[in-house]
């Protein structure tokens, strides 16, 4: 198949692009050890207090997003990590802050009665979480998705070879730093519900990843004469439209709920719509390329080793041969004898010779005689 461009000899230009995307996620993952936090840890992860009350009208996307987080910053000076509609009938509102004293909750409930016109009664639940439910969390979620990865890792190499598996993984890693990222850079609450996220972009990378394998797989039995890498390319372009048409009819049902939904579930749906996208371009761009990098490494094929060394050497003679110039047609020459050209004969006319009458009787006397 032919293409416009060849997404495996182009991988370096994806890589650097990579590399700037996962690296500020990258970054604030490896500086979380050394004490410098550079998320925008929620109360789930770090304590802080829970605030619950029922203000007796529907929690719109205005009051979430505006009224009730300025506030709560104009009674304690600290701004919400975040502000979520809950309740069957959607009329309680949930805060989430840092952890506020006696006194600055004390001047939220009476901010929140003055501006709703609530009771003591309306004041449902005040908590404060600690830090070290936030630390089990967290030890959890990563377990969790570290058996994931496990799991996910012997399924492809059982199913396909280890490199493929290698290549599956490094994959999810890239999806997963650019979400991360993505909570960096536009300072979405981290909380619980990013357990949920990871999750869900890990399954959806590694489901496209794997079509990409299987098709490699399926144009391998083949073209077992071909290079692999060649495999490869004619394999990303037959599922490129795949990829691209089950990305948009996925972004399009999440990106109606992060449109309408209100505050809360856009802060949920904004890093998965960022992690499909990253899924999308990893498996496309990375995940066939990477399996070929990967093989080539650690696999130790001798014939596809001199098949590609065959093919680097052809290539290399072309580029370096001298181009011949063009040699101007030659005209065919006219024949040319030694012996000067005459003129054609014209044809001789034969005149009748007029007979006399005396040679008449002459002859007419001889038959006679």
């Amino acid at each position: 198949m032919k293409s416009r461009f060849s997404i495996v000899k182009k991988f370096p230009i994806f890589a650097v692009i990579s590399l700037i995307l996962i690296a500020p996620g990258l970054i604030g993952l490896i500086t979380l050890p050394f004490g410098l936090n550079l998320f925008n840890m929620d109360v789930d992860f770090i304590g802080g207090t829970s605030m619950t009350f029922d203000i007796h009208q529907e929690v719109t996307s205005d009051l979430s997003g505006n009224v009730i987080p300025d506030l709560v910053e104009e009674a304690t000076g600290i701004a919400p990590s975040s502000v979520q509609k809950t309740g069957d009938n959607g009329e309680q509102v949930l805060i989430k802050c840092t952890k506020l004293d006696n006194d600055q909750q004390k001047a939220v409930v009476a901010a929140m009665q003055e501006e709703f016109s609530i009771t003591d009664d309306d004041t449902q639940n005040i908590s404060d979480v600690n830090a070290t439910i936030g630390k089990e969390m967290q030890s959890k979620a990563i377990l969790a998705a570290i058996v994931a990865v496990i799991l996910m890792l012997i399924y492809i190499t059982f199913r396909f070879e280890l490199t493929s598996g290698l290549a599956a993984i490094t994959c999810l890693a890239h999806d997963l730093l650019i979400v991360l990222s993505a909570y960096l850079v536009f300072r979405i609450p981290f909380n619980t519900t990013f357990i949920a996220v990871a999750l869900t972009i890990l399954g959806y990378s590694i489901n496209s990843s794997i079509i990409v394998f299987d098709r490699v797989r399926e144009n391998r039995k083949f073209a077992r004469r071909e290079l692999f890498e060649d495999t490869v390319e004619k394999s990303l372009w037959q599922t490129a439209g795949r990829t691209i048409n089950t990305s948009i009819t996925t972004l399009l049902a999440v990106g109606m709920i992060f449109i309408l939904g209100v505050t809360s579930l856009r802060q949920f749906t904004l890093p998965i719509i960022i992690g499909i996208i990253a899924g999308a371009y990893s498996s496309l761009f990375l995940a066939g390329t990477l399996w070929a990098k990967y093989r080539g490494l650690l696999r130790k094929n001798k014939r596809e080793k001199a098949q590609l060394k065959a093919q680097r050497a052809k290539q290399e003679s072309k580029a370096s041969a001298p181009k011949a110039a063009p040699q101007p047609k030659e005209e065919p020459k006219a024949e040319t004898s030694t012996e000067t050209a005459q003129p054609a004969k014209q044809p001789q006319v034969v005149t009748p010779k007029k007979v006399s009458s005396g040679s008449k009787k002459k002859r007419k006397k001889r038959k006679h005689g």
